[in-house]
């Protein structure tokens, strides 16, 4: 539970990451994909084979599992409204690793 002081710098924070532009672009496109909600499953269903490839697959077995996935979906990537979302979504999660790593170093939590 967070006392008054830190509730407050967490909305300070989390205002400030609503105000990047990384974050405002990410939001404009997943408010897009939405508008073609068969388009959107298939981006969520793209999303979710991304993730179970790289977090089910030995080392010696990711590189290859991930080529063949990116083949299948090579097409698919090539929608113009699909990349544009997977790309600010991709700058989105970049920025909040280097939020959560710089959190961390800080505070020497290893």
């Amino acid at each position: 539970m967070l006392d008054s002081h830190m509730e407050t710098a967490v909305g300070g924070f989390i205002a400030a990451i609503k105000n990047t532009e990384t974050y405002r672009k990410y939001r404009y496109q997943l408010e897009k994909i939405k508008e073609n909600p068969e388009l959107y499953e298939k981006v969520n269903e793209y999303r979710r084979r991304n993730y179970e490839i790289q977090n089910t697959s030995q080392m010696d077995e990711l590189f290859q599992r991930l080529e063949v996935f990116e083949r299948e979906y090579e097409k698919f990537r090539e929608d113009p409204m699909v990349d544009d979302f997977l790309r600010a979504e991709l700058a989105f999660c970049r920025l909040m690793q280097e939020v959560n790593t710089s959190i961390a170093y800080e505070l020497d939590f290893e």
